[in-house]
């Protein structure tokens, strides 16, 4: 299989649909496998994933769980296991990942990627702008400034940037022959972690145009990973920490400025909680 759709989805009957036709509508030279995993919504989720893989047999594997695979505690990791599990079912060459309630808007976007990617071996992701949106009517804007680099590498990611929407991502499918990294289970942005490991493998290759969708809304993750949340920034703050050594502290004099500028976040809580 040369391509691996990762869809995670929770309570999205308002916007699934959308993200299936989304995948379903690419025109690509190459087959590609749509592996999506409910994590027990509580709404019509499951029943349209199902009337989409009838009417899409072979193409469309669905993992509809019963029992939400947690953990439950603490809040921010919420989802992590039903995402970790279904890197790990993505079987292809490549895995595109786009949450539930993201879309693709251009029907040429694997193929573009997929293209890259083999023209490139020393890329191991490629990434999109894409449209950001809201629920509750806040102007719309697109993910990426203007300026935003061709090419970038791990160095960018450890100066605590993030460049890169989830529904934009095709990347090298490191996870088929490898665990997760030990310091993966402990950090809460799970996004982050996945994107770190692939960027350790090579570069990060970039297209300006807007191919999908990102939605903001009040049941994202986005609004629980806060900068208000003081818990997740010491959780961020750690797994930087813990990413230097599992670099072999090959880049210290960039992480260490990350770290700085952490601690002094964590210390202005620490004024305002005394």
């Amino acid at each position: 299989m040369k391509l691996s759709v990762c869809v995670p989805t929770y309570n999205h009957e308002r916007y699934i649909g959308q993200m299936l036709d989304g995948a379903l509508m690419q025109v690509t030279d190459f087959e590609f496998e749509i592996v999506i995993g409910d994590d027990a919504s509580t709404d019509a989720t499951p029943d349209i994933i199902r009337a989409y893989q009838e009417k899409n047999p072979g193409r469309i594997r669905a993992f509809l769980h019963s029992e939400n695979q947690g953990p439950k505690e603490p809040r921010e990791f919420a989802g992590r296991n039903n995402v970790l599990q279904l890197l790990k079912a993505c079987k292809g060459e490549y895995v595109a990942m786009c949450e539930g309630d993201d879309y693709w808007t251009d029907p040429l976007k694997l193929q573009k990627q997929v293209e890259f990617l083999d023209a490139n071996p020393d890329f191991a992701i490629s990434h999109h702008n894409v449209l950001v949106t809201y629920e509750d009517g806040s102007s719309e804007h697109f993910f990426n400034a203007p300026d935003q680099k061709a090419v970038s590498s791990i160095e960018d990611i450890l100066e605590d940037k993030w460049f890169m929407a989830t529904a934009s991502w095709v990347y090298r499918n490191h996870f088929v022959k490898h665990d997760f990294a030990d310091w993966h289970a402990k950090a809460a942005a799970g996004d982050w972690a996945v994107i770190i490991q692939l960027a350790a493998q090579g570069k990060i290759g970039y297209f300006p145009e807007p191919m999908g969708v990102y939605r903001k809304h009040s049941a994202g993750l986005s609004n629980v990973h806060a900068n208000t949340n003081q818990k997740f920034w010491q959780n961020r703050r750690d797994m930087f920490e813990n990413v230097g050594k599992w670099l072999g502290n090959r880049y210290d004099a960039v992480i260490s400025k990350t770290l700085a500028r952490y601690d002094e976040q964590l210390s202005l809580f620490e004024k305002i909680g005394s």
